[in-house]
């Protein structure tokens, strides 16, 4: 007969084998089922970030774009923020409408402010183009009415310049009222005692007569002519002991006239035409010529 072994020898996997029985021993009985594994709080995976960079530039570069178009001296350089703008804002409304990005007011916003950029860049563009164009075409009216004016004014003093260029007999009127006539040259015979008139020289008289045509007395301040050929040569003027020559000299009153006679001796050799130059004032009146056969 067999002895149980005391309670203390006894093995404590023996003794589990023993507390349950029959039934643990048996190496074909079913394995007790193993403990459930810990459980564990469970958390939602975090979602893709929104994609809202290209709204936000949008609406910089649209802020950007408007403000440099409000400027005068900038507008120039707002189309290309503003052009950037439209196109980061509809690349932005297209995020939004996919579900990629939060921000659609922001894109539209962009796109808004873009196309304001444009408009306002093209319109600075027209109107600076408007205005050189008006600056241009002043300052080409400006100068055409400087040259309409110099060649008026070249004409005027052609035509001047041939009303002072008269026949013998035609009277001339200076601007200061004074009318001047030079008649035709006469032969003139000097005296025994003569100056400037040298033997085989012709001597011609002409007559100047001023009439002051004013309201007010005129001073004749040059009073003396000069008298060339018709090939320019100067002639001398004569003086002799007849007292035939006379000067005008002093004033001409109003409605009056005075009348000065001059000798001259012209060369052997002098064409047949002579001029005769006369102003009553040569530091403010150009001369009057008066020409004819001699």
């Amino acid at each position: 007969m067999t002895m149980p072994a005391p309670p203390g020898d006894q093995n404590p996997a023996d003794q589990e084998s023993a507390a349950q029985g029959p039934a643990a021993q048996d190496p074909w009985s079913p394995r007790p089922s193993e403990p459930a594994p810990p459980h564990w709080p469970s958390h939602p995976m975090p979602g893709p970030q929104p994609r809202n960079g290209m709204g936000v530039t949008a609406l910089v570069l649209g802020i950007v774009g408007v403000a440099l178009g409000l400027v005068i001296v900038l507008f120039w350089m707002s189309w290309l923020p503003a052009l950037l703008a439209v196109v980061f804002g509809l690349v932005g409304l297209s995020h939004a409408r996919k579900g990629l990005a939060t921000n659609r007011s922001m894109a539209l916003t962009g796109v808004v402010l873009g196309v304001a950029g444009l408009l306002i860049a093209v319109g600075g563009g027209v109107f600076a183009v408007l205005t050189v164009k008006k600056v241009a075409d002043d300052a080409r009216a400006e100068a055409d009415a400087v040259e309409a004016s110099a060649a008026a004014e070249a004409e005027r003093e052609k035509a001047e310049e041939k009303a002072r260029h008269l026949p013998f007999g035609e009277a001339y009127t200076f601007k200061n009222g004074l009318k001047v006539t030079v008649a035709k040259p006469q032969p003139f015979v000097p005296d025994d005692f003569v100056l400037g008139h040298a033997k085989g020289n012709k001597a011609v008289e002409v007559t100047v007569t001023v009439v002051n045509t004013s309201t007010e007395r005129l001073s004749v301040e040059t009073g003396l002519p000069n008298v060339n050929d018709a090939n320019g040569a100067s002639t001398e003027l004569v003086i002799d002991g007849s007292g035939r020559q006379k000067v005008i000299t002093g004033y001409v009153l109003p409605g009056k006239e005075a009348v000065g006679k001059y000798a001259f001796s012209l060369p052997p050799d002098a064409a047949d035409t002579i001029e005769v130059e006369f102003s009553p004032d040569a530091e403010q009146w150009a001369d009057a010529y008066w020409s004819g056969p001699n």
